[in-house]
């Protein structure tokens, strides 16, 4: 877990960007909605787990997306989910330059998947 995170802090720092900065605080965010999540390091991106995949985050030429592996079945009445709408079971949030983060709705939705990977909705 602790060479995960490292990567993680390495892809942060060499963006050395508006993407780096966002990843950072989206990571903050995550982290303070479920402690209990797993920081790991698969296909070359970040991915919190805890009884399955939860959330990957990416960063790409023109944004930072934030994929929910159960995402079709959350909630998401603050209508966070912008990417993916057609996949049956992820859904996405894709961030471009000066997006707006609902933090209180994006630490609700990681929550939930959290909560949906164990059983408990």
């Amino acid at each position: 877990m602790a060479e995960a995170s490292k990567l993680i802090d390495e892809r942060i720092a060499e963006l050395g960007d508006w993407r780096g900065e966002l990843m950072g605080r989206l990571r903050a965010i995550i982290n303070q909605a479920d402690p209990s999540l797993s920081e790991e390091w698969k296909w070359g991106t970040a991915v919190w787990t805890s009884k399955g995949n939860i959330v990957a985050m990416g960063a790409f030429k023109d944004g930072v997306n934030l994929n929910f592996f159960k995402g079709a079945s959350l909630p998401d009445p603050q209508k966070l989910f912008n990417a993916g709408l057609d996949a049956k079971g992820s859904r996405a949030i894709d961030f471009a330059k000066g997006s707006r983060v609902n933090e209180k709705a994006l630490r609700d939705l990681v929550r939930a998947a959290a909560a949906e990977n164990a059983g408990k909705r």
